[in-house]
């Protein structure tokens, strides 16, 4: 079972996280995974952070020569901008944000504690473990890629530009949809016999758990809600060349809780950031006046990197869910068993 604790504040002085249930062997290329780190920082719409900061994960246990050894792997991305110290205090929550509940919760009394670590800098973390999850997944075949559907309404590249210059111009931030696909993932993963142990919940917790996502669905989702089941549920079929298939994935690749063996097809709703450069109504904590929300250094849309981030948080829950089914000790037993299962499936 791989299990794994991040840290670290926006201002701190480092990210950290640290990956356990790993398995020995595999060869990591720390180049591939600062490029996933470079990826959540693209994107238009993003804020003048993304300039300040070139993110770069440092690996200090768990490897020897780049090779995993199944103990625990601790990964550290350093803050440029580590100036957690000496920021200013932040006296009106925003709306959106957890500023306000996370201040009545811990009894802070300034609400810069709050977003010190609800700020989305720690999907930095998510990425660097997604990053090495998805060295793993790759030598079984498995890939993971997402892709912006829409934003503020509109689908199109020329008006999503379009649409996030708006929101630029206004001093407004605005979300969109986007889509997380993962290929060659084999029949099996998952169970159906316990709800914490089905695929589909697995992977809605993970992609839920991304700061500003708001929806999820599998396949095609609230689709099922205005269609007869006739139409659709994936019709199967089977052949002695190509053994069972499917002429359509409505459901996602996913069933019952267990992987089908198609492209597992996931998408989410990000809201817009809650930072706003003109900002809502909200309440001075200290005085109990009317006051507009603080307005910190922030993002206008972040759709695109936070399918960047959805990638990262599949990558954990599929790498988790292999590795349950396979072994999880030693890369070269689970690439035998993988072998062994996949022939055995082959003539089911």
């Amino acid at each position: 079972m791989l299990r794994y604790l991040t840290a670290g504040e926006s201002h701190g002085k480092a990210i950290v996280a640290i990956l356990e249930g790993f398995p020995a062997g595999l060869k990591v290329d720390v180049n591939r995974m600062n490029k996933e780190l470079k990826r959540r920082q693209s994107g238009f719409g993003r804020g003048k952070r993304m300039q300040i900061e070139s993110d770069r994960v440092e690996i200090t246990s768990g490897l020897k020569n780049n090779l995993t050894l199944g103990s625990p792997i601790t990964l550290l991305i350093k803050n440029k901008d580590a100036s957690i110290e000496s920021l200013h205090k932040v006296m009106a929550a925003r709306p959106g944000h957890a500023d306000l509940a996370g201040l009545l919760k811990y009894g802070f009394t300034d609400i810069r504690e709050v977003l010190e670590r609800a700020s989305a800098r720690s999907t930095a973390a998510t990425v660097s473990l997604g990053a090495l999850c998805k060295e793993l997944l790759n030598e079984f075949g498995i890939t993971i890629t997402s892709r912006v559907l829409s934003v503020g309404g509109e689908s199109t590249a020329q008006r999503i530009t379009a649409k996030i210059a708006e929101a630029i111009k206004q001093k407004d931030t605005v979300g969109g949809i986007f889509e997380v696909v993962a290929k060659r993932v084999p029949v099996g993963l998952g169970s159906y016999v316990q709800a914490d142990r089905r695929l589909d919940s697995r992977l809605a917790g993970s992609i839920m758990s991304i700061p500003g996502i708001k929806s999820f669905e599998i396949g095609l989702g609230l689709g099922y809600a205005v269609s007869f089941g006739s139409e659709v549920h994936d019709a199967i079929y089977f052949n002695k060349n190509r053994g069972y298939s499917r002429m359509t994935n409505n459901a996602g690749g996913i069933e019952g809780g267990v992987s089908n063996g198609q492209e597992i097809v996931l998408r989410a709703c990000m809201k817009p950031i809650a930072t706003l450069m003109n900002p809502l109504d909200s309440v001075n904590i200290q005085t109990k006046k009317p006051a507009k929300a603080a307005i910190e250094r922030s993002d206008v849309c972040v759709v695109e990197s936070a399918g960047v981030v959805a990638e990262s948080a599949c990558a954990l829950v599929l790498a988790d869910a292999l590795l349950e089914k396979f072994g999880s000790d030693s890369l070269a037993d689970i690439k035998k068993a993988y072998v062994n299962y996949k022939d055995r499936i082959a003539h089911a």
